[in-house]
């Protein structure tokens, strides 16, 4: 095996008995018919069922309501995008020159669904115990580390309550482009406030998803300017 995939194999913690199944995972529609969407497809229902029982096990003083806004957290793209650098995948991924090019190792959406077939191709290599180990390994100090309290609300709304806590006019959301075919489309979509003329994109396989992603990022961006004495303090 390459030895970058191997390397990969050992920050995943598992080491693939049919090693053609982690090649399969990371390569693109772009580079060849025998790519990663239908592990995608499969991983994507994997991943929501591993994350749920981590939760299930932790989380055992919360309600299915804060169970479900941590999951959401935890499985969307900016995350999955996250985790995906983290583990190195822009290195291993198989893209074609085009797509390469154009910044594809790079891409949010490319990362993102990438990881979801490593987690189908780890679930069809070994099961489902191999896949929680994996996801453990993945998301396991972000879940303990992290106050979770402030999962509980998605990102639109915890943005539009930071904004009117600060006497300032709620986001305005709107499409920048859409990509890909009819059922299979991307959605582009910027958040933008006008009162601190700041703008951040997000994108997702519909508008309400692309919407959170944006949103999340604008959080990001706010909280990181503002501490104490800093421009955004009210």
């Amino acid at each position: 095996m390459n030895p970058m995939l191997e390397a990969l194999q050992a920050r995943l913690g598992h080491a693939f008995e049919q090693p053609a199944l982690l090649a399969r995972a990371l390569t693109h529609r772009s580079f060849g018919s025998d790519h990663n969407e239908r592990l995608e497809f499969l991983g994507d229902a994997v991943l929501s069922l591993a994350i749920s029982s981590i939760l299930f096990e932790r989380l055992a003083g919360s309600d299915e309501g804060d169970l479900t806004r941590v999951r959401a957290h935890l499985v969307r793209e900016d995350s999955l995008h996250k985790v995906a650098v983290a583990f190195g995948f822009p290195d291993v991924l198989r893209l074609s020159e085009g797509e390469a090019r154009g910044g594809g190792a790079q891409r949010p959406s490319i990362l993102a669904d990438a990881l979801e077939a490593v987690i189908g191709a780890v679930f069809v290599d070994a099961g489902f115990d191999a896949v929680k180990t994996v996801v453990e390994r993945m998301f396991g100090d972000t879940i303990a580390n992290t106050d979770l309290s402030s999962w509980t609300k998605d990102a639109k709304t915890e943005l539009q309550e930071w904004l009117q806590a600060r006497r300032l006019a709620v986001p305005l959301y709107r499409i920048v482009a859409t990509r890909g075919q009819a059922h299979a489309q991307t959605f582009e979509v910027a958040c933008s406030v006008p009162a601190l003329s700041l703008q951040h994109s997000g994108e997702g396989r519909s508008r309400r998803a692309a919407e959170q992603e944006a949103a999340s990022r604008m959080l990001d961006a706010l909280k990181a300017t503002d501490r104490p004495g800093g421009p955004l303090q009210s």
